[in-house]
């Protein structure tokens, strides 16, 4: 099996894929439990996290030898201080563009949650914000271990890290399809309007997937990656709202698409010149 895994690693790869999008799907579709108390999605990432250890053993390797070393764990910090800076800006930019707009906006804390009728409410309690950073954290080393720890590491040997962090992307875009989609079919989507969602969902997480990739192949470690990663499903997309009178995160996918070209723009300088330190005659060799 570890021979098969080696030998076709892109097949390997859509084949745990296709596994972790099924779980997915069950859960989206069916169990719904982001419609809970709980609030969020997060049985398909632990099982993800499961699938990910069996690879592991499998191929008779180490979370270490995939990017979680545990002598990088202060990465953790530089990630967040890479989402911080780059969420300052485009908060500051939304904020901006709705005091002109004459909308009032300010700033609140809580975790989005569900009433029993289904509605969203307002979580302020320790608890739920407790409960927020736990499952997220989950998420987080699931996508991370898996769509760019195993993923790469199967991959680059075989195609080179370009290619194997663009499919990588790739993958993680369509990973993100199975929202928009269930959006569709309960009918709080048209079709018009699924067919661009999805689109920029794919666009979007193929962007963050990118960045992440550069990022740890900068860093060899994976450590920065769950820092930005955590950052931007924590703070940006969970606990800290943008209030207007009218209405809450009005502007929220603008916000976040400015953090990540933003932080995507950095990230590629660095890693840029990463290369080139790496490889002095980078620049001569492409001319």
């Amino acid at each position: 099996m570890k021979e098969k895994m080696q030998k076709h690693p892109f097949l390997m790869c859509w084949f745990i894929f296709a596994i972790c999008v099924i779980i997915r799907i069950v859960e989206y579709f069916l169990i719904r439990t982001d419609e809970t108390v709980i609030a969020e999605n997060f049985v398909h990432k632990i099982i993800g996290i499961g699938i990910l250890l069996i690879a592991l053993y499998i191929l008779k390797l180490k979370p270490r030898d995939i990017g979680f070393v545990k002598t990088d764990i202060s990465g953790i910090g530089k990630g967040i201080l890479l989402g911080l800076l780059c969420f300052a800006v485009s908060y500051l930019l939304e904020m901006s563009i709705l005091f002109f707009q004459e909308k009032n906006p300010h700033l609140d804390f809580y975790a989005a949650g569900f009433s029993l009728n289904g509605e969203e409410t307002k979580r302020t309690a320790p608890g739920f914000i407790l409960l927020c950073v736990f499952f997220n954290v989950i998420n987080v080393i699931m996508e991370e271990g898996i769509f760019r720890g195993l993923y790469l590491k199967l991959l680059e040997p075989f195609s080179g890290f370009v290619k194997a962090n663009l499919f990588a992307a790739f993958l993680f875009g369509i990973w993100h399809l199975v929202m928009p989609v269930r959006n569709f079919t309960d009918g709080d989507l048209s079709f018009e309007e699924l067919i661009v969602m999805g689109i920029g969902y794919v666009i979007l997480a193929g962007v963050m997937g990118i960045k992440w990739g550069l990022l740890y192949k900068i860093e060899g470690s994976l450590w920065v990656c769950f820092g930005d990663h955590l950052f931007n499903n924590v703070i940006a997309t969970n606990l800290v709202h943008i209030i207007t009178e009218d209405e809450a995160d009005s502007m929220q996918i603008v916000r976040i698409i400015v953090a990540q070209l933003l932080s995507l723009v950095i990230v590629a300088l660095t890693y840029k010149k990463h290369i080139k330190k790496l490889n002095p005659y980078y620049e001569s060799s492409k001319s």
